[in-house]
């Protein structure tokens, strides 16, 4: 599903897709797939549970990514940038002084900076006192608001993508009413993402396109018997635009039938498409 905003003549395109792989070791085929039928310049990746030295890179080679930032650990987190065109200086940003592999920054051609992140799930009970999971994931949010508030410049060029677990609005979930309560719609948890939106005015790309009206989800839950006629998804994974360079957005869309592929992630692929 794409759709088409802000058309010019002189477009010179940047395709990028963010994906919760969920074990990257594990989805090759799905990789495959990406890269021949969605056919991003930058392939950014969550939660792809390795650490550097094992990342499959021989898996990876022939997909046409030379390019490669890993930022991984054994078995937990982790994230990775495949990219068509030059990374400069890489680098990861550490929370709330854990050494969680969460966030991957590298430059694109253009002065783009690209923070590929993973955000904490949550844990299962929406309590900061019971649940260590709840208050790390809030304490991460406060600090990337506070990092952004504090580093804020105008001319940025910046995009933000990843996993970010929460579903902010209403239409982002399967039932508002029922999830009102569940770890990623709570209100506590929407009113810290949304600081950090608001801290560097983000944009968020794929509602810019779709109507905020219509429900759009990136993720449907293992325990689904039946993903597709349930349809009980949340919109988990985000793609924000600097105001900088919001003006570039030209398409964005999300892969729902990946969830369907061959071994799939519960998540599925994010894509925007920019005049860099």
């Amino acid at each position: 599903m794409f759709c088409e905003t802000n058309p010019s003549p002189k477009a010179l395109p940047l395709r990028i897709t963010t994906w919760n792989a969920n074990s990257v070791r594990l989805r090759g085929a799905i990789l495959r797939r990406i890269a021949a039928e969605i056919r991003p310049d930058v392939l950014c990746l969550q939660e792809i549970k390795v650490e550097d030295a094992k990342f499959p890179h021989a898996m990876i080679d022939p997909l046409g990514y030379p390019y490669r930032y890993v930022h991984g650990q054994k078995g937990y987190h982790g994230v990775a940038v495949l990219s068509r065109l030059p990374l400069v200086e890489p680098r990861f940003l550490k929370w709330c002084g854990r050494e969680d592999c969460r966030h991957a920054v590298v430059g694109l051609p253009g002065g783009i900076e690209l923070h590929n992140l993973y955000v904490p799930a949550g844990g299962d009970e929406p309590d900061v006192e019971t649940n260590p999971k709840f208050r790390h994931k809030l304490d991460m949010l406060a600090g990337l608001a506070r990092h952004f508030e504090d580093t804020r410049e105008e001319s940025r060029r910046i995009v933000v993508v990843g996993d970010l677990n929460v579903a902010p609005l209403e239409t982002d979930v399967w039932s508002h009413r029922q999830l009102l309560s569940v770890v990623s719609h709570t209100s506590v948890e929407v009113a810290a993402l949304g600081r950090w939106q608001r801290s560097h005015g983000f944009v968020d790309a794929l509602r810019e396109v779709v109507p905020k009206e219509k429900k759009l989800f990136s993720w449907w839950s293992y325990r689904n018997r039946d993903w597709q006629a349930s349809d009980r998804g949340r919109r988990l994974d985000h793609v924000w635009l600097s105001p900088a360079l919001a003006p570039a957005l030209r398409h964005a869309g999300i892969t729902r039938e990946a969830r369907g592929w061959e071994a799939p992630s519960d998540h599925v692929p994010v894509t925007v498409d920019l005049d860099a």
